[in-house]
């Protein structure tokens, strides 16, 4: 799919803003996408020190095109959020990145032996989490990602609120660099993604957005089995990238 530049005179971006040529215009599928955001990739092809993450589930099929073009190791990000003691915009999560948990420091994590109403919840969240993280990731190790380029890839963005919550997990980690790469995303989010990576690629910034699912033709996201088998194709020589934290 071909997306039309607009201009923008509100300031310096990361990334050139573009929208959808007309208001019907659709990617085919999620996979189609991920090949038409790899190919806006290539400066990354073939690095040794680039690591594609998924947001799950949607974000999987298009960040497995990214990897095989790029020829890089691909893993996975899943978010349980868990309060929100501010309302809407405040929640504190739980993050499985790349098969490592972590937690936003607001909450302490329950003890061995729950005994308060909250206790006992965030202890069966946690552990619906980790059940999600061995269904979509299977026995592999947790993926190291510290001082490399991580290439995280997501389906679209609409508010803006899942991509922040991936990426202030995937800070505590120290990666090199972070990169967003979408095929669409609303207008109303760039400013905010923007300033927390250090790149955003994205294809597409409609200002009348809707969710996601409109910008495509066939909104068909995986299973967590579908997600394990997709992890299964990742390069040949991504094996010697996974090493245990």
């Amino acid at each position: 799919m071909t997306a039309d530049p607009v201009n923008n005179n509100d300031g310096p971006s990361s990334q050139t803003r573009t929208s959808l040529p007309v208001p019907h215009a659709k990617f085919p599928d999620l996979a189609s996408a991920g090949r038409d955001l790899a190919a806006r990739l290539d400066s990354y092809l073939g690095s040794e020190e680039t690591f594609v993450i998924a947001i799950a589930r949607g974000g999987v099929p298009a960040a497995v095109e990214v990897a095989k073009r790029l020829g890089a190791p691909l893993d996975v990000i899943l978010i349980r959020r868990l309060l929100a003691p501010r309302g809407p915009g405040s929640e504190i999560c739980a993050v499985s990145v790349c098969g490592t948990l972590v937690v936003d420091p607001e909450l302490a994590l329950p003890p061995p032996a729950p005994t308060t109403p909250l206790e006992f919840f965030v202890a069966d969240a946690l552990e619906g989490l980790a059940i999600r993280e061995r269904a979509c990731r299977g026995g592999r190790p947790p993926l190291e990602v510290a001082r490399k380029n991580v290439l995280l890839i997501d389906n679209g963005i609409h508010t803006g609120s899942t991509m922040l919550v991936a990426i202030r997990a995937l800070r505590t980690m120290k990666p090199l660099r972070l990169v967003v790469g979408v095929p669409v995303a609303a207008l109303s989010s760039q400013a905010a993604v923007e300033t927390v990576a250090d790149e955003v690629v994205c294809l597409a910034w409609p200002e009348q957005f809707g969710h996601v699912g409109l910008w495509y033709a066939n909104f068909n996201v995986p299973d967590e089995e579908e997600i394990r088998n997709m992890l299964d194709q990742v390069p040949p020589n991504a094996a010697s990238n996974f090493s245990r934290i």
